[in-house]
Formats: C-alpha cells, structure tokens, sequence
C-alpha cells in the first residue's frame, strides 16, 4: 500500500501522501486471492515438506523467527517473514537430527529466494519498456 500511496504521490496524483481507501482495498484482495491461490502449497510446505513439524516444533520455529524479526525491526534491518520461519522450521528439523530436514526442498527455497530480485528487476525492466513503447508520454 505505502509503495502504491508513494507512486501515486510521486506521480502527482495525490495532492498530500496519503493511503487511498481503494488502495487498501485492492491490497486487501490482492493478499486474499494470493493466499487463495497459492497459500495452502506455502503451509504445506513449511509445515511438511521442509521437516515434519510437531506442535512444539512449530511454537519454537515461530518464536524465533519473531525474536528474530523483533531484532531486526527495533535495527531498522528490513527482513522477510518468510525467511525468518523456513529458517526456524530448518532449525528446528536439524536440532532433532540433521536428516530430519528434507535438504533438496531446503535448497529449492533457497535459490527461490536468490533469483527473485534479479528476476524481479528483468520483469520489471520488460514492462518499463513496454509501457514506454506504448504510451510513450507516460
């Protein structure tokens, strides 16, 4: 919502910064259709395909990704959510012995996280031109 709020500032078309109530909304659907979509295939792999996860297992992986992100938060360190709790949930699997985490999934998250801002920026470097090609007064 804030980098929306910001390009629509940036742009002018927002007199003072604020958050748009449309926007929120949007934001809001977004996050549901993506959770909608895709949600369960992150659960379960969190949750049982990186490591079997018992109820405990899971209270301590989730307590140290949010010391971790508490940490991280009060530095002014940004860090993903994300990161945070597959790094738990890996911990977590390798304190009840080291083959208990499914490594190949491990490294799969992994380059996952690697590519995405590379990926990220060709992407967004194609639609820039794109938008620029066809309505180049933008």
């Amino acid at each position: 919502m804030g980098i929306i709020a910001g390009t629509l500032f940036s742009a002018g078309i927002l007199k003072t910064f604020y958050i748009p109530f449309w926007v929120v909304l949007m934001a809001h659907a977004a996050i549901g259709l993506g959770t909608m979509a895709g949600g369960w295939r992150i659960v379960k792999t969190m949750g049982m395909k990186i490591t079997r996860l018992k109820p405990v297992g899971g209270f301590c992986a989730e307590t140290a990704a949010a010391i971790s992100l508490l940490g991280t938060a009060m530095a002014g360190i940004p860090v993903s959510t994300t990161h945070t709790i597959a790094g738990g949930i890996m911990g977590v699997g390798s304190v009840q012995r080291f083959t208990a985490v499914h490594w190949g999934v491990a490294r799969s998250i992994m380059w996952a996280w690697v590519l995405t801002i590379p990926i990220s920026g060709i992407v967004s470097y194609a639609v820039f031109l794109l938008i620029h090609r066809f309505f180049p007064a933008a």
